[in-house]
């Protein structure tokens, strides 16, 4: 080898056919590390890996990054990213770059490649891909272990089928716009209807309309190859509509291992899939069929490459180093990119090549030019929009100006026209999108962030509805026909709440929630359910108005977390803050002004029960509003705000060893007690918060304030209630001594309902030793060790001992005014 790749400490490359669970393995490898970062070929399959770990790990502990979208908090553990984004400036422990098969794509390929050499984590790399990279890999990265892995279910070719004779749960797949909508258009005229799923849909659309298709709505999805990259949906069979594909450059029949990755995606963990052609599409040879079968196929000969290493010293040094030769024969220059095309035309104007006035202006143009062509209109359009964006980043205000942003976006906000024309209008978004992400072009990025998404949401929801409305809901008025419904609708809600709609059940309203019953098929379900909607919207308003109208003794929490109104369940308890509580109405009919009305209604009685509830910690929220408190104290009150009242007092030992006399002082006044392995509200112990906290917790749940609010400490992936800390810190105090440790005989470990093998794990755990000298026989003494412990607790922490325990009674504070450390 020619080139001098660093190597991670553990490089290893995870090679297979698809459904064979390689980016789960990855996900769970990287959540595995206190860091990694993950890049994935489509930014709607980094959205759904971003939600995935987001629900695991908490939205604070995870950032999205990819051309148009930026998620990133303050300090992120974990980095989901598309290839092209992944910031690999950023350590972390783990990487993994997928779908590297994709080294010689004729677009994209140089990304991933440079990726395959150069990306890697501090303890382990993983590169994800087909079986056909092995060769590739073991030539291009020596030092990596390759795991093979085996698909879970089989695949097996099922010969050309009509349209009307595809099998539920069929995805078909074309490879342009017009033959997606002509093929759905058919579906839909003879098997119901079907979802639409293409590269271009914006995330909001593209997820609506497989939840269409998930929730078993329609049976049949219409997609372009986008859905070859790993999407996860429930598809038994893949149907070809046609074997050749548009490139960029010309029409050219499919490659075994395009199909292969295709098909692929028809069954799902151990449910066998199946494949074929429809829609007159030409039959397979029996040569790829058995390829795509056994998942064999040619191996990847080269990668395509550009030089990453890039010379900003001038114009035409960038210029020299893009055109690099590739180092070693593995390797292979890959054709002109579009960002290279674009920069050749600016250097050749004299007037932006002058502005070009340091390195500092020249990665500004170098990055301006790798701005996205996401609205694919012409190569002249596109320069146009690099010219304009240079020009204005070089100018006086050296900023994209607010006005440019403004008027594009106006142009842009508009409803009316059908799927291109909203289409073509979200395309128009992404790019606006793609610069409200670059904080230096703009002067308030963060504003501009909103109203692109704003914007981009609003378009995405009509784009959803153009699609339902012409692949899905244009049988409807033939189906309501269908029932007699000619005339104006027969319907009704008795007094058990059973809605009626022409003589038939159509479903149940209970409080504000409407249950429908299914109907014989996807059309006369929707059908059915509008018919009721327009017998119980008017009710639903009705109730809302009522319930906007009634006091607080109307309104309870259910064990379960759900908000009852009158003894029926009618939203669910929210928030940021624990003081701060906003209800969600569970049902999604009536108007806006009335559900706004009645969850302010439901959102006031929360904050009055909780404040309440939970005096101690509304007066601390009392106390950080007003410039009384100072200090250390001050930060450990926010602390404790923050947590919901119960904080671990280990991670914050210096800062009570810090406080003075006074700041002590200030926090006893407050309420708060310095217990020996937490700092908490003793009023939130007492037994009648616990049933609200653990509702509210249900209601609330990921939200790491809830764990407080029970009074409990979250101790690695264990809760632990302080109360049972600080009676197991009182009983080392009140034990006799021996040898300077504390002896907890037979007696006091049942009073702590604890054995002397989950005793000596959970005071092992807690830093404690036992001391010299113990007979055998006797029970051991204990006594802590002088060193600190360390704040790093390893996973699996022993406080599970305590946490499995079943809970105490509470009972209240004995009210010692300090508690010394046992």
């Amino acid at each position: 080898m020619l080139l001098n790749v660093s190597a991670a400490s553990d490089l290893i490359a995870v090679l297979g056919p698809t459904n064979t669970g390689k980016t789960h393995l990855a996900v769970e490898r990287m959540l595995g590390h206190a860091s990694g970062m993950i890049g994935l070929p489509l930014r709607l399959l980094a959205r759904e890996i971003y939600d995935r770990v987001s629900a695991q790990r908490g939205a604070r502990a995870v950032a999205l990054i990819t051309g148009e979208e930026k998620i990133l908090p303050p300090r992120p553990s974990y980095f989901v990213c598309t290839v092209e984004a992944m910031p690999l400036t950023r350590p972390v422990e783990f990487l993994a770059v997928d779908e590297v098969q994709l080294v010689e794509d004729a677009e994209r390929g140089h990304v991933f490649t440079h990726r395959l050499l150069h990306a890697r984590g501090s303890r382990e790399t993983m590169l994800l891909g087909a079986a056909t990279m092995a060769p590739l890999v073991r030539r291009l990265a020596p030092d990596a272990r390759i795991m093979a892995r085996d698909r879970y279910s089989a695949l097996t070719w099922s010969g050309a089928r009509k349209v009307s004779r595809l099998p539920r749960r069929s995805a078909v797949v074309a490879f342009s716009a017009e033959e997606v909508y002509a093929i759905a258009e058919l579906i839909r005229r003879q098997r119901g209807g079907a979802a639409v799923v293409m590269g271009s849909l914006s995330p909001r659309t593209r997820n609506a309309q497989v939840a269409l298709f998930q929730s078993g709505e329609v049976d049949f999805l219409v997609a372009t190859d986008a859905i070859g990259m790993g999407l996860n949906m429930d598809v038994d069979h893949v149907a070809f509509a046609g074997l050749a594909k548009f490139d960029g450059k010309r029409r050219r029949p499919l490659h075994a291992h395009e199909i292969g990755q295709i098909a692929g995606r028809a069954g799902r963990f151990r449910n066998d899939g199946t494949f074929g052609v429809t829609a007159g599409a030409q039959a397979m040879d029996a040569d790829t069929v058995a390829a795509v079968e056994a998942h064999r196929f040619d191996p990847v000969a080269k990668a395509l490459w550009r030089n990453g290493a890039l010379d900003f010293s001038s114009l035409q040094g960038l210029l020299g180093s893009l055109a690099e030769p590739a180092p070693c024969a593995e390797l292979k220059p890959s054709e002109e990119a579009l960002d290279e095309r674009v920069l050749r035309q600016l250097a050749a104007d004299e007037g932006l090549a002058g502005r070009v006035r340091d390195p500092q202006t020249l990665r500004r143009l170098w990055d301006v030019c790798q701005t996205p062509d996401f609205r694919k209109t012409t190569f002249d359009d596109h320069l146009r929009l690099a010219r304009d964006l240079y020009g204005q980043l070089t100018g006086a205000r050296e900023r994209v100006a607010d006005e440019w942003m403004a008027e594009g976006l106006q142009r842009l906000d508009r409803l009316d026209g059908g799927i291109d024309a909203i289409s073509t209008r979200l395309a128009g978004v992404r790019t606006l999108a793609f610069i409200s992400h670059r904080p230096d072009w703009l002067a308030d990025a963060a504003h501009w962030r909103e109203r692109t998404r704003t914007i981009e949401d609003r378009l995405s929801d009509a784009l959803h509805e153009q699609l339902m409305a012409r692949f899905v809901d244009q049988r409807t008025s033939a189906l309501l026909r269908g029932l007699g419904a000619r005339r104006e609708l027969l319907a009704g809600i008795d007094a058990e709440g059973l809605v009626s709609v022409e003589g038939f059940g159509v479903g149940h309203l209970r409080g504000l929630t409407f249950s429908a019953v299914k109907g014989s098929g996807a059309l006369e379900q929707k059908a059915l359910r509008r018919a009721a909607e327009q017998v119980i919207g008017p009710e639903i308003n009705r109730r809302l108005g009522a319930l906007a109208a009634e006091p607080h003794a109307a309104f309870s929490l259910s064990p379960e977390g759900l908000i009852l109104w009158r003894g029926s369940a009618v939203a669910i308890p929210g928030g940021q803050r624990p003081l701060a509580p906003a209800a969600r109405l569970l049902t999604g009919l009536g108007s806006p002004v009335a559900r706004a009305r009645a969850e302010q209604r439901l959102s006031a009685w929360l904050g009055v029960e909780m404040r309440r509830r939970f005096a101690g910690l509304a007066r601390l929220e009392r106390a950080l509003a007003g410039d009384d408190l100072r200090g250390l104290a001050r930060g450990l009150v926010w602390r404790l705000v923050e947590a919901g009242g119960v904080v671990e007092r280990s991670p914050i030992e210096a800062d009570l060893r810090s406080l003075s006399r006074v700041e002590r002082r200030a926090l006893r006044q407050l309420g708060v007690r310095i217990g020996a392995f937490s700092l908490h509200l003793p009023s939130q112990l007492r037994r009648d918060t616990a049933p609200f906290a653990e509702a509210l917790a249900r209601g609330n749940d990921g939200r790491a304030w809830t764990m407080g609010l029970r009074g409990n400490v979250r101790l690695g992936e264990t809760a632990v209630s302080a109360l049972e800390l600080e009676r197991l810190a009182e009983a080392l105090r009140e034990a006799p001594r021996r040898d300077g440790g504390a002896v907890l005989d037979k007696a006091a470990l049942d009073r702590l309902g604890l054995t002397s093998s989950q005793a000596e794990t959970l005071l092992r755990g807690l830093g404690f030793v036992p001391t010299n000298g113990n007979g055998s026989d006797e029970p051991i003494a204990w006594r802590r060790r002088r060193a600190a412990r360390d704040a790093s607790r390893p996973r699996h922490s022993p406080f599970a001992v305590l946490g499995a325990l079943a809970p105490a009674s509470p009972s209240r504070s004995r009210g010692r005014k300090h508690v010394r450390r046992a």
